[in-house]
């Protein structure tokens, strides 16, 4: 809820609530000290604010998940791949590649910086020593013998030196989400729907509670 919406459910509450009003009057004035347990708000010098809050874990996406929900938030990866390029030109596809892949550079340089594995340009004689890394290491071509092994590099490779990922503090339920669905609001929707709720008080003045529910 906005907090336009929060402050005109406030206005009414304190209006025709006393609790309410007392408890507002309280946090304006800072004279006590309001902690919230299982979902009530007490004050602090209360019994039940010695009652220990249960730590909540923290909800975790698979960091996959993550890396591609930033590349789709700041370079629109995924909206780009799962496009139909059918029915546009090569002209048209470029120029949006152009952008896309500069903001992707961008991000996968902020979270990895990647940096060649090997220090030789492409097409230079290198060593393979003997004890090699396979994993750091791919032999194609006539291999055979044993190593260690001398050829031609054919692409250098890529090693992160830092994985930087943004930290995921969203629900359970969103976990698996790469990209929000967005919504906009138009003025003209927002102002009839304050208004409505504003006419529903003047009706109803026996159920201020339910205000902008």
């Amino acid at each position: 809820m906005s907090r336009v919406l929060i402050a005109f459910r406030a206005f009414f509450a304190v209006l025709f609530h006393g609790d309410t009003a007392a408890l507002v009057q309280a946090t304006l004035s800072e004279k006590y000290r309001l902690v919230l347990r299982d979902d009530v708000v007490v004050a602090a010098d209360s019994p039940l604010a010695e009652i220990k809050l249960s730590e909540t874990p923290l909800s975790k996406q698979n960091e996959a998940l993550t890396l591609l929900a930033t590349l789709q938030r700041e370079a629109r990866l995924i909206d780009f791949l799962k496009e139909d390029l059918r029915d546009y030109s090569d002209e048209q596809v470029g120029g949006a590649v152009r952008a896309i892949h500069r903001d992707s550079a961008k991000v996968i340089d902020r979270v990895f910086a990647l940096r060649p594995l090997v220090a030789e340009e492409d097409g230079a004689q290198i060593h393979v020593p003997t004890d090699f890394d396979a994993a750091r290491y791919r032999l194609t071509g006539n291999v055979s013998g044993r190593p260690p092994y001398r050829g031609k590099l054919q692409h250098h490779g890529w090693e992160a030196t830092r994985c930087d990922l943004p930290q995921f503090i969203g629900s359970p339920l969103a976990a698996k989400t790469v990209a929000p669905a967005e919504v906009e609001i138009a003025w003209s929707d927002y102002k009839s729907l304050v208004l409505s709720k504003i006419g529903n008080f003047w009706w109803n003045p026996c159920l201020p509670s339910t205000l902008l529910e």
